[in-house]
């Protein structure tokens, strides 16, 4: 599916990988070097792809959306350097974390430069409203950041301050990807406003499938170790149903966990998780976000372009890893 996803804009997604690598450029080497190992490392560029989608299912015919789409992608890939710091994670995507080749410093200052960099190609787009967006945008991830570090180890954190975190960390950049191709098509408002809300369920799909990857996908498959949200103490959303959904001593266990973190009962927690319902409960909860997200291309006209949005969709709550 994900090939028949990117099959419209298959120019596109070079162009935007050979820009990505362009841009890389600096006369500091280490800065080359970790930005190039993470760049390298691949994923699936969902936001970017998105971007190149909602640009040109909204009629978009010139070459800048390229530059934009690698502006989401650089702001991605900044996060994650900078996540992995804050997580002390040591493998992403089937490999060591920059910081951990490295170390923290190095990772949390190349991430500023990256980051930096995306601001330096915004400004050559020259486009005052997608900049007030992207502005916008990584101001919230920051806040979601400090939100998910705060409710770290907490299992007393509601569905509601879940999805606020989901929302701020993860969601509102896929919503600043949609939204700004279509103001680079200049599209009108409503329809700028229907992309946002396209990205922001499609971002909360993928997010609600991460956490119930994480206690049954394959380490393999996911490129990550299985429970490293619970060994960071992260409540994610199965865990939060499941301690309101199961017998007082397994929703103690689970508090233990996250209070405490470590994977000691990593075993035994993914069996609450299951027989409880909270994998079930989650993947809904992302089904109905992408059923959502496909409702908001309605008003879209009929392309191929609008039919990989929708499959995105789809695909978002399909995969495995």
């Amino acid at each position: 599916m994900y090939d028949k996803i990117r099959s419209p804009i298959e120019s596109d997604f070079a162009a935007v990988n050979a820009f990505v690598i362009s841009q890389l450029y600096s006369e500091v080497d280490l800065v080359e070097n970790i930005g190039q190992y993470i760049v390298d490392a691949g994923g699936k560029r969902m936001r970017p792809i998105v971007t190149l989608l909602s640009a040109r299912s909204c009629g978009f015919q010139g070459g800048d959306h390229i530059k934009l789409a690698a502006v989401i992608e650089f702001i991605h890939t900044a996060t994650l350097l900078h996540d992995d710091v804050v997580d002390m994670s040591t493998m992403r995507r089937g490999r060591p974390t920059a910081n951990s080749r490295w170390n923290n410093p190095s990772s949390v200052l190349v991430g500023d430069f990256i980051y930096s960099r995306a601001f330096q190609i915004l400004v050559s787009l020259n486009n005052q409203d997608i900049m007030a967006v992207m502005a916008d945008t990584t101001n919230k991830i920051a806040e979601g950041e400090v939100l998910q570090l705060i409710n770290q180890h907490n299992p007393e954190i509601t569905e509601e301050g879940y999805l606020r975190v989901i929302r701020h960390k993860t969601a509102i950049l896929f919503q600043a990807a949609a939204s700004t191709g279509a103001i680079m098509a200049g599209t009108d408002a409503e329809t700028i406003a229907a992309m946002g809300n396209y990205g922001l369920h499609v971002g909360n799909a993928f997010q609600l499938i991460d956490d119930v990857l994480d206690y049954s996908g394959k380490s393999d498959l996911l490129g990550k170790n299985i429970g490293d949200d619970l060994a960071e103490g992260k409540p994610t959303l199965p865990l939060i149903y499941s301690m309101e959904h199961s017998s007082p001593e397994e929703s103690n266990l689970i508090k233990d966990a996250l209070t405490n973190g470590g994977i000691d009962s990593l075993n035994k927690i993914i069996d609450i998780v299951t027989s409880s319902g909270g994998l079930a409960y989650t993947r809904q909860m992302a089904l109905d976000e992408a059923d959502k997200a496909k409702s908001c291309l309605a008003g879209l006209p009929p392309t191929e372009f609008r039919d990989s949005l929708s499959s995105l969709a789809d695909f978002a709550v399909q995969r495995i890893n």
